[in-house]
């Protein structure tokens, strides 16, 4: 089974989604996603928040509730509330729902990860279960490595392989990070995201496979997962040449491991 492990759905709001391109302003929903999907031979997809606020959460749950093919949710809950608890048991009771995220890529503090309250609400999801998705950009990465080795036995996943810059090359100080973080085996990595990191209108095969090296080598084959990123890989490319990206990437690799990376790590990661 193929599983699209990284993608978002939204009801587009022009005062909130000001960080969106011309070409992702409308609403994006199942019925716009169930034939992309089939179209590109994938069987089911985990929803990821794109907004901070327990109301996207609640909005992804209801549409996964709707709709068969969304096997997991990736949701927000404020980690640093002081009723962090009461609100994980709260959102316990929906077994679709398999982790959080914050969208730490946008935190002025470099170091927003290690504030002792966000510490806190991490430090309370493997009671529950719960997964945590970590959005940064490769600067925040240094705090990344001290994140992981606080919570060795959570389940942690790298979005959109921290986000090096492909329109430059390869990136030592990120690579180093990336190689050292994945010596946590409680980490994974999502190959996604890559497009909108590219040049939108330029970008080849060939911008991505150092990064996709320097991951497939340090994570291995069996905690990579692909991620369209959908629909925000729109700005840059539609569903089939992002999936494309990948699968030419690892077309000599194994069936086993293309089983892995296309779908089975996901399974094993979120627990589909």
């Amino acid at each position: 089974m193929i599983i699209d492990a990284h993608q978002h759905f939204w009801q587009y709001n022009a005062v909130r989604d000001t960080w969106m391109g011309a070409a992702i302003q409308r609403d994006f929903l199942p019925e716009d996603l169930g034939p992309v999907l089939a179209a590109n031979g994938v069987e089911a997809c985990v929803a990821v928040q794109a907004d901070q606020s327990e109301a996207e959460t609640q909005f992804l749950l209801d549409l996964a509730a709707k709709h068969e093919f969304i096997k997991g949710v990736v949701g927000w809950v404020d980690l640093r509330a002081e009723n962090i608890e009461e609100r994980l048991q709260h959102f316990s009771q929906y077994p679709v729902l398999k982790g959080f995220r914050h969208i730490v890529q946008g935190e002025a503090d470099d170091r927003f990860l290690l504030r002792e309250d966000f510490c806190n609400g991490i430090a309370k999801l493997a009671k529950y279960n719960f997964t945590y998705d970590i959005l940064v950009f490769p600067h925040q990465l240094p705090a990344v490595l001290e994140f992981v080795s606080k919570f060795p036995e959570q389940r942690f996943v790298i979005d959109h392989l921290a986000k090096p810059d492909f329109k430059k090359e390869l990136d030592h100080d990120w690579a180093q990070h990336m190689r050292a973080v994945a010596h946590h085996r409680n980490v994974y990595c999502k190959l996604s995201g890559m497009v909108t990191e590219a040049d939108w209108a330029h970008w080849k095969q060939e911008d991505f496979d150092p990064m996709l090296e320097v991951v497939l080598t340090a994570f291995g084959s069996s905690r990579v997962m692909f991620g369209s990123d959908w629909p925000v890989c729109l700005l840059a490319g539609d569903y089939a040449q992002v999936k494309g990206i990948l699968e030419h990437y690892i077309s000599g690799f194994s069936h086993s491991e293309v089983g892995m990376i296309m779908g089975g790590n996901a399974r094993t990661f979120y627990k589909l």
